[in-house]
């Protein structure tokens, strides 16, 4: 940045637990910090954990006004690391499609007039979104999550848009796909734009699926690592890939996952 220039803000969107807390405490060293989750007193918690110069917001991203006050609170973008989102036992698909996808895709373009040249931001994913081929017109609805008809596209093509599971995996790959949408007209500014797909981490919402998911436990037993991660692991790869040390990267979606895709069928190949 130019000397002189206004200072940007970094924000971490999640962060009162989890990977987002993780994420905050890693980009706290790097300037002006904007912690960001829906339960206000947790956030204040995390924000006062790490301590320097954070600033705690509480935000419903599916909130258009608490949206709206939040990218007012920005001023100038610098890191962005967008965590927050509802897995199948937490909420119906309905609310998990709203979440994980139509208020992502809504908060991005919120967010446009907040990029300089330096922003970057990445999205969290998962590998949930890489077990479902991208084929159309599946990927037709998915790529206008903000379509009215949105619900209506889906269940035309004979997907029920209140079944969790598969409102967790399209959503995911609806963000996977917003990203390198995006990467475009980020690029235009000067702006950066990627995505994570973690694989089975040790955090709360992580321990609760386990619980309802005993293929989880499989799953991890057949990685390459054999283990599950910590939300410190998943969140240093999002604070490189939001760091100048990752400047030639945009548009692109990042697996930390422990090899686990890359144990899977791939799902475009036809069996």
């Amino acid at each position: 940045m130019a000397k002189g220039a206004p200072a940007t803000k970094n924000v971490v969107i999640g962060a009162a637990s989890g990977m987002g807390a993780a994420a905050a405490a890693m980009l706290a060293p790097r300037g002006p910090l904007l912690v960001v989750d829906r339960d206000l007193d947790a956030t204040q918690k995390a924000a006062a954990a790490i301590g320097a110069d954070v600033e705690a917001m509480a935000c419903d991203i599916t909130d258009e006004a608490q949206v709206r006050a939040l990218v007012a609170s920005i001023g100038q973008l610098g890191a962005l690391i967008l965590t927050a989102g509802l897995s199948p036992t937490m909420a119906p698909g309905r609310r998990i499609y709203d979440v994980n996808l139509i208020s992502t895709a809504r908060l991005l373009a919120a967010l446009e007039p907040t990029l300089v040249p330096g922003s970057a931001a990445v999205c969290f994913a998962s590998i949930a979104g890489h077990a479902v081929p991208p084929v159309a017109p599946l990927t037709d609805v998915l790529d206008d999550p903000l379509a009215p008809g949105f619900f209506d596209a889906l269940a035309a093509l004979g997907i029920d848009p209140d079944q969790p599971e598969t409102a967790y995996a399209l959503s995911k790959l609806g963000v996977l796909r917003l990203v390198r949408r995006l990467a475009p007209a980020w690029g235009a500014r000067g702006a950066r734009i990627m995505s994570i797909s973690p694989g089975i981490i040790d955090t709360p919402m992580g321990k609760l699926e386990a619980e309802h998911q005993p293929l989880m436990a499989k799953m991890v037993a057949d990685s390459p690592l054999a283990r599950s991660a910590r939300p410190e692991e998943v969140a240093g790869v999002a604070a490189f890939l939001v760091s100048d040390a990752a400047s030639y990267m945009t548009g692109c979606d990042v697996l930390v996952d422990g090899g686990m895709v890359a144990v899977t069928p791939d799902p475009t190949q036809s069996r």
